[in-house]
């Protein structure tokens, strides 16, 4: 055998000895080939209707979304109902989450790609769960992947998360980078609420009553056009109508920030709070409690309503037959949306909620802060008073 021959077999040798020890190296360590393919759903084919319930936990942070019948609840919250927009938009995003890069790393290489167990490092775990409460799959959210530009772009530089890290049903061989972020997968409950609530609708009467009755007050109108007025005011009050607008769209489109599963009346002072009673052109009666002032600036907040709802409409007197049905729809179609508007804000009056200040802001103000400014008219001049002198200019050929 000629010495070059020799010399590539020892080669040769060597080589796969050095293959044959790194794949005993990356197998001792736990390597494990990633069975995700590249642009298939990592999840599979997902049937969402199975799906029953959403367990997230990130820490020692957990948030149950539970299906009830045709709603779903958040439980952390009393078992309150949640978005369901929401949860549909998420659970749609889990079906389509489709691998961009299949990874094969070891458990040592876990923490790097912030893969770990909720309780032990950064990794949120989110489960879908089944009827019987249990985790039929789980997905193990791991690090954020950015995309990074120069500024050399319409972007004008800086970064954004493009993909994540994931492990599906804690297998090894289960990782990859999938196309989607996933960022509300949070166990913050507040955030997954249903935000739909009251609406007040024309009010025509507001009274507010504060701990103090000096500052107390009640305003009326004669329609949902018309300008207010103060129900008992004295000579020299003097309404500024300026200050008034936002009465006529008080809590026509409020929100609110969370609810407050046990109300402590010691702590959420209703006793010594402002209450206020509201009615709307269309028979509606609100009333109102606010709490002292929570952390954040956020207030507590409860409600009751009532209303009479004409359930017989009343002919025109020159109706003409032709036109009976077709007004007899419209009114059965728009008491239907009226009861079942007064259904859904009297089953929401069980509650107490935390709301900003600047969604209630109207029933803040006390009755001095509603007429005008006594020293303003003291800034006018007097009729008359130091008024300019116009000279006409005398103009060519004026006689």
């Amino acid at each position: 055998m000629k010495t070059q021959q020799l010399a590539l077999l020892v080669v040769a040798g060597v080589a796969l000895g050095g293959a044959g020890l790194y794949v005993r190296s990356r197998q001792a360590a736990g390597f494990q080939q990633s069975k995700a393919s590249l642009g298939a759903p990592v999840l599979g084919k997902l049937d969402a209707s199975t799906i029953q319930g959403l367990r997230i936990t990130a820490g020692t942070n957990q948030l149950n979304l539970v299906k009830s019948g045709d709603n779903w609840t958040v439980k952390e919250r009393g078992g309150y109902n949640a978005n369901f927009a929401s949860i549909q938009d998420f659970v749609r995003k889990l079906v389509d989450l489709k691998a961009t890069q299949p990874v094969s790393v070891g458990p040592s290489r876990l923490a790097a790609l912030e893969l770990t167990a909720p309780d032990k490092g950064p990794g949120v775990l989110v489960e879908l769960l089944g009827a019987d409460g249990k985790a039929s799959r789980s997905l193990l959210l791991g690090k954020k992947v950015n995309k990074e530009s120069k500024g050399d772009d319409a972007f004008g530089g800086g970064s954004w998360p493009i993909g994540r890290y994931v492990q599906v049903d804690g297998k090894l061989d289960s990782i990859a980078m999938v196309n989607e972020v996933l960022a509300n997968a949070e166990p913050k409950p507040d955030d997954w609420l249903e935000k739909d609530w009251i609406k007040v609708e024309q009010p025509v009467a507001v009274s507010v009553t504060h701990s103090v009755a000096t500052n107390s007050f009640a305003l009326v109108r004669t329609n949902e056009f018309a300008g207010w007025s103060l129900a008992d005011a004295a000579p020299a009050e003097k309404l500024d109508t300026t200050k008034l607008g936002s009465f006529g769209t008080l809590l026509s489109s409020p929100s609110f920030d969370d609810v407050v599963t046990d109300p402590k009346e010691e702590t959420l002072g209703f006793a010594g709070g402002t209450k206020a009673v509201v009615k709307t052109a269309a028979g509606w009666t609100y009333e109102f409690q606010v709490g002292k002032a929570q952390e954040a600036d956020r207030y507590p907040f409860r409600f009751t309503v009532a209303a009479e709802l004409a359930t017989q409409r009343v002919p025109g007197k020159d109706e003409k037959p032709e036109d009976k049905e077709k007004l007899d729809k419209e009114f059965a179609e728009k008491l239907k949306k009226q009861q079942d508007k007064l259904a859904a804000e009297k089953a929401l009056s069980k509650w107490t909620f935390l709301t900003s200040r600047w969604s209630i802001d109207p029933l803040f103000k006390n009755r001095s802060e509603l007429f005008e400014d006594p020293k303003k008219d003291e800034t006018k001049p007097a009729a008359g008073a130091d008024a300019p002198v116009f000279t006409a200019p005398n103009l060519p050929g004026a006689n």
